[in-house]
């Protein structure tokens, strides 16, 4: 566009000089011979022509004003389009590497995730192999003792060992009895093996009241039946202690109905409850 515009102003300032000289000439086009004026076709054609280009040039310069009005609008327009792309641009290239630098750390986050669902899983997965073999190493340990006197079943996790009161104790007692020493010892052999187990011994009973000069209450007697398995497992069957929780649960635990013999029969029961230690679980789930 400038090449074009000076291209005309050019053109136009030579036909301007060239119709400045011609008028200047003009004055002096009239020659006076013996008092006539000499006028010639050719020099009225001439008069035409020069009138011609002078408003030719007049009009190319008006051209000329208006091109180059409309070519500093235009500058000025693209300079406020080229500032105001280059600012859009800016932005748009800082929002992408936002967008970039905050799916880089969900990535790396949904990664880790990933890594710990997977480190969970397999604890998970070892936890059940844990479980039912020490679920099938409890129950053929004790495999000699009848339904009534104890059951072992595998839920929530954990393995409940559940033993009568007929097998451990004398009524109203909480001195183990032969019997439930032989029990305990069987299974005190497979959990020393299995280290990665944590037990809690729970003592329950019926909803018959219970007061003696010992105890209390079946709370009293609960609690003393459960720390006297505590004491067997680790005094006489050298279980680690760290392992080992009393628990008396009284009459607020049952398994069955109190109102019926057979139901107070199966609440009176001491459960070792086997579970397996959770420590790298928990790191995992407080990560």
């Amino acid at each position: 566009m400038k090449t074009l515009s000076l291209n005309l102003m050019m053109g136009s300032l030579l036909v301007a000089s060239l119709c400045i000289s011609s008028c200047s000439s003009h004055k002096n086009c009239g020659v006076d011979t013996g008092g006539k004026k000499y006028h010639s076709k050719r020099y009225n054609a001439s008069l035409h022509e020069r009138d011609s280009l002078c408003n030719l040039a007049k009009l190319r310069q008006d051209e000329i004003n208006r091109l180059n009005s409309d070519y500093a609008s235009l500058q000025t327009q693209y300079n406020e389009l080229a500032k105001k792309t280059g600012n859009e641009l800016s932005k748009l290239n800082s929002n992408i590497n936002k967008l970039n630098s905050d799916l880089g750390n969900k990535q790396a986050t949904l990664e880790e995730r990933e890594a710990r669902l997977r480190q969970l899983q397999s604890i998970l997965r070892h936890q059940d192999s844990l479980l039912n073999r020490l679920h099938n190493s409890v129950k053929n340990a004790l495999v000699g003792f009848s339904p009534e006197e104890l059951t072992i079943v595998m839920k929530d996790g954990k393995v409940y060992v559940s033993m009568s009161d007929k097998l451990l104790f004398k009524s109203g007692d909480a001195t183990v009895e032969t019997k439930g020493k032989e029990a305990l010892k069987k299974l005190a052999d497979v959990l020393n093996k299995n280290t990665e187990v944590n037990i809690a011994i729970e003592g329950h009973t019926d909803n018959v009241p219970i007061k003696t000069a010992l105890y209390k209450d079946n709370w009293d007697l609960s609690a003393a039946r459960a720390t006297n398995v505590v004491r067997l497992l680790t005094d006489e069957y050298m279980m680690d202690p760290k392992r080992l929780t009393a628990a008396g649960r009284g009459e607020f635990s049952p398994v069955a109905d109190n109102n019926s013999a057979e139901g107070k029969a199966k609440n009176r029961r001491t459960e070792i409850v086997l579970s397996p230690k959770l420590e790298e679980l928990m790191k995992l789930v407080s990560y």
